[in-house]
């Protein structure tokens, strides 16, 4: 178990001026949507972590997210705000801007009926688009957008 000066000095070097998406590493589909993100991510608003790191740990334990019962992407605003399941897809699709921001229309929808449609695509996402051995390892071009 880490102190708390350990996970102080471990949230401290996360930026403050980005926002973090923290995804599935061992997910086919999550790594899609990463590599996706990145390519569309034209103003460098995100950094990457996977659930599965320590840091991914330990910002989930700082924002009160059981990682035990959470199935989804996460987007983290240090300072600000978290979001998750829908609500994150739809908040990194507007700030994606252009097109994807029109993803917002899905906002007139009740959070709980489009996270049961996100619910749905996350449980059965192993089945469909399969898994990793292990956490994708980022290319040297790519090795700045993930902490």
């Amino acid at each position: 178990m880490k102190t708390q000066t350990e996970i102080a000095s471990l949230l401290a070097n996360i930026p403050k001026d980005k926002k973090i998406i923290l995804f599935d590493g061992v997910c086919n589909l999550c790594n899609s949507a990463v590599q996706f993100i990145i390519k569309n991510d034209k103003k460098d608003i995100f950094r990457f972590v996977a659930l599965q790191s320590e840091l991914g740990n330990e910002i989930c334990r700082y924002i009160g997210v059981d990682q035990n019962k959470i199935d989804s992407i996460i987007l983290y605003h240090p300072g600000v705000a978290y979001y998750y399941k829908s609500s994150a897809a739809i908040e990194i699709a507007e700030d994606l801007g252009g097109i994807y921001s029109l993803i917002s229309i899905f906002k007139i929808f009740p959070e709980k009926l489009r996270n049961y449609i996100y619910d749905y695509i996350a449980k059965n996402r192993y089945k469909w688009y399969g898994k990793k051995e292990s956490c994708m390892i980022p290319t040297p071009e790519l090795k700045a957008k993930f902490l």
